[in-house]
Order: structure tokens, then sequence, then C-alpha cells
């Protein structure tokens, strides 16, 4: 049998990072979608804020959601 090529370490800092990267993709895209509506700066920027944070939710409840799903499958 084949395993894993990453050791645990590694496997959880790509996790971490592709977590991270989600989060970002989610919140650029918000702050890009109020600049292109014509959000002034201020705007932009909650706009930016908001999505992070929507963002980082989004990446929570993934994941724990993965997590059961995982367990179940592994029975």
């Amino acid at each position: 049998m084949v395993g894993s090529s990453m050791s645990d370490e590694e496997t959880r800092l790509a996790n971490n990072r592709i977590k991270i990267g989600f989060a970002l993709l989610v919140g650029v895209s918000a702050g890009l979608v109020a600049v292109q509506a014509g959000a002034t700066l201020v705007q932009g920027a909650v706009a930016l804020l908001a999505g992070l944070v929507v963002g980082g939710l989004l990446t929570w409840y993934m994941s724990r959601w993965a997590r059961e799903f995982t367990a179940v499958n592994r029975r």
C-alpha cells in the first residue's frame, strides 16, 4: 500500500493555508464587488472586512462539516 507523501505537520500546514486562502478569496471578492458597484473607499473597506468575517465563518463551518463527514465514513 502506498502511504501519504506528506507528514502530518505538512498536511496540517497545507490545510491551514487552504482555509486562509478561501477566507481571503471571499473577503477580497466582497470588496471588489462593492468597488465595482460604485462604493466609496470606506464602504469598500467595510465590505472587505465583512467578507473576511463571512469567509472565516464559512471556512469554520465547512471544516466542522468535513470532520463529521469523514468520521462517519471511517466506520
